[in-house]
């Protein structure tokens, strides 16, 4: 009977023991499977900050090279003559290309400058500056003889916008086309309009200068 209790007692240990033991590993199968799924949400997100850090890069490359483009092309266009400009309808294109325009005038690059300004006026709709550059591109062609395409910008630029400021001096200068087409009274009347509709713009000055010198 002591024998009895004494294995009793032994077998009790043991399995007590094989408990304690398939408990431990229990839990060190459990810990392993949490450091391995934890392993796998670290790669995940390792993974995704890659693939975020490649799309920025991506775009800060591509928006690098879009603006060495465009500085690349309003820089040509403004000094290559068999330059063809295919820019982008935005505000950026449209300050860079009227911007080059206004530079290549005031360096008296009289070509570019007009390259810039026919750019402008055919590719960028609604735009304040828009009357300026019809003005400009009149003011080129005058200044090149082309009296009948700078007729036809200073026309544009009337009918168009006729509140503009500039208009004033556009019908003068329609009276100077006239005057260098030798067609005295056409000029005669477009310079008393200027000096009967705008008196008290420099462009009626201007035209009443000119009728003074006709006399």
């Amino acid at each position: 009977m002591p024998k009895l209790v004494a294995y009793s007692f032994i077998f009790f240990l043991l399995c007590n023991n094989l408990s304690s033991q398939n408990s431990d590993e229990i839990k060190t199968d459990i810990l392993f499977l949490k450091i391995q799924e934890l392993e796998a949400e670290i790669a995940q997100l390792r993974d995704k900050v890659e693939s975020q850090n490649f799309l920025i890069e991506k775009l800060i490359a591509e928006t690098t090279k879009t603006t060495s483009n465009e500085n690349m092309v309003v820089e040509s266009i403004a000094t290559n003559d068999d330059i063809v400009f295919k820019g982008i309808q935005d505000p950026k294109s449209k300050d860079q290309i009227f911007g080059a325009a206004i530079e290549a005038l005031e360096n008296q690059k009289l070509t570019n400058a007009y390259k810039l300004f026919d750019y402008f006026v055919k590719n960028f709709d609604e735009d304040d500056r828009l009357p300026l550059a019809y003005f400009w591109l009149g003011e080129i062609s005058f200044i090149n003889n082309d009296f009948k395409q700078s007729e036809i910008y200073f026309m544009e630029l009337i009918s168009t916008f006729p509140d503009h400021y500039r208009v004033p001096l556009a019908h003068k200068k329609i009276g100077d086309i006239y005057l260098n087409n030798n067609e005295n009274i056409k000029a005669k009347n477009k310079y008393n309009f200027v000096v009967r509709e705008f008196p008290n713009n420099t462009a009626s000055s201007l035209a009443l200068q000119l009728l003074k010198n006709m006399e």
